[in-house]
């Protein structure tokens, strides 16, 4: 996801990411002042930070402040933010309309070291002082290194992908069953997190977690808690105010609090991935720390933190749509693709599951695995909306949020704040609005190479979500999802 691996077929390309397809414009847009404003010193980013967690949440915030300047582009503050952030600034400029937003992935007009989660940086403690692939930029030596490194991960790991995850899914659902009939319902994130943390683990670091009884049963927790602490001053949760802005929101968390556990992790890769760090020092030249922190980034940031955002989502957005008779829809196409063994799923087969595939395209569209993209500009460049050229000067910070920018009425012209299932069939103009989807920090239909900050799983994602969907629906008759819960379920006959 930036959250949170890489394309399953090919060789690593070491071609630039083509720019996106852009959506019709005027010819004669005006030049505009960017709007809006910081407010006073210290005063105006407290205030935007309260708006932003406590009086109006992140989505409001941003819509508030575009309709007041009637613009998709304006000057705002996002946390985290003082007393006690005085390094950090929080000066940015929003993009919040596709055009303008696509800026954000043009790698000679903007530049990413270390604006992952904005102009604040956790310590590099928390990644054995070192600084990862996430927080380089393409124009650093280490970033090519480190990220041909992780596209070779996934296309070694490809042959192994699909029946590791069928098996690790069996286990889960396995449990969920046994919860359900036992107790009535079961909730899905915990076991969820658990097939993850395993299948996962044996993906990316070719090691079987069970060699390790600790890292097997409390690796999830182990990654949970090192994400949490890392990323607390930016993650709004909207429940426990002001309890949340006094101590969640005002300062940074020290790494001696998960310093134990992570230790435990990094000891656990030492010993049991030896192969992967082995190819990493002789095929692309990596230090044995080098590799060892960057697999934990990618499994624990990218791979574990972000599925663990994205498929309970993608759960919730099937129990929501369950009365639109979109269960018996994708029931008949997973079973007509690839009957109703879990053996017959690949990605080729998915591939041919049109319906799973705008399903999933929908749920990253209206629910990205990480919301906000940052970018810092490289150079004085003009920025362009649908409406206006901005002037954008070398180091200002630009800031996209999203969940609102996939809203953006003049591409996603249908019912564009609705979630619609079937958005992304060839029958609805889908495969033309892959080219403005850009949940994976670049569009759908651009490729993840070196020369970008692209997730290098932009493929695999979505296939992966794609078998999932289509287990479910070859394993069950019926399913009945609600609030985080499993709460009936009909094996199929």
């Amino acid at each position: 996801m930036s959250a949170m691996m890489a394309r399953m077929i090919g060789s690593p390309s070491t071609t630039p990411l083509s720019p996106s397809p852009q959506p019709p414009s005027s010819s004669s847009q005006p030049v505009r002042a960017v709007p809006g404003g910081y407010g006073w010193p210290v005063v105006g980013p407290i205030l935007d930070r309260l708006d932003y967690f406590w009086f109006q949440g992140p989505q409001k915030f941003f819509r508030k402040r575009m309709e007041k300047h009637k613009s998709t582009v304006f000057r705002t503050n996002v946390p985290p933010t003082f007393p006690w952030f005085l390094g950090v600034n929080p000066n940015v400029i929003a993009v919040l309309d596709v055009k303008a937003f696509s800026h954000l992935f043009d790698m000679e007009i903007v530049e990413k070291a270390n604006v992952l989660v904005g102009d604040f940086m956790p310590s590099v403690k928390f990644t054995g002082d070192l600084r990862v692939c996430a927080y380089l930029d393409t124009s650093d030596p280490k970033h090519t290194q480190i990220k041909n490194f992780s596209l070779d991960i996934l296309k070694r790991s490809s042959a192994i992908w699909v029946p590791s995850l069928a098996s690790a899914l069996d286990s889960m659902w396995d449990k969920i069953d046994a919860e359900v009939a036992k107790s009535g319902s079961a909730s899905y994130f915990f076991p969820m997190q658990q097939f993850l943390f395993s299948f996962l683990t044996r993906c990316i670091i070719g090691a079987d977690p069970s060699a390790s009884p600790e890292i097997a049963s409390s690796g999830h927790i182990m990654l949970d808690k090192w994400l949490g602490v890392q990323l607390l001053p930016t993650i709004n949760i909207g429940i426990l105010q002001p309890l949340e802005e006094l101590f969640l929101h005002s300062f940074s968390y020290p790494f001696w609090l998960v310093k134990g556990d992570y230790n435990k992790l990094v000891q656990f890769v030492e010993k049991e991935g030896k192969e992967v760090i082995k190819r990493a020092q002789t095929e692309f030249n990596l230090t044995e720390q080098e590799t060892v922190h960057n697999l934990l980034f990618i499994l624990g940031f990218n791979a574990f933190g972000g599925f663990s955002i994205f498929l309970p989502t993608l759960l919730s957005a099937l129990g929501d749509q369950e009365s639109t008779g979109l269960h018996e829809k994708l029931r008949y196409e997973v079973r007509q693709k690839s009957g109703s063994n879990s053996s017959s799923l690949s990605f080729d087969s998915v591939k041919e599951m049109e319906l799973v595939q705008s399903f999933v395209y929908e749920t990253l569209r209206l629910n990205p695995p990480v919301p906000s993209q940052f970018a810092r500009a490289r150079k004085d460049f003009k920025l362009t909306s649908h409406d206006a050229v901005y002037e954008i000067k070398k180091g200002e910070l630009l800031c996209g949020y999203q969940p609102l920018v996939m809203k953006d009425a003049k591409v996603f012209v249908e019912s564009p704040e609705t979630f619609l299932y079937d958005r992304f069939t060839k029958e609805k103009g889908g495969t033309e609005l892959l080219n403005y989807l850009y949940w994976s920090n670049g569009p759908q239909t651009g490729s993840a190479t070196a020369a970008n900050k692209q997730c290098a799983a932009k493929e695999i994602v979505p296939l992966t979500a794609a078998l999932f969907v289509a287990y479910l629906f070859q394993r069950y008759d019926s399913i009945t999802i609600s609030s985080g819960s499993i709460t009936a379920v009909e094996k199929a006959k």
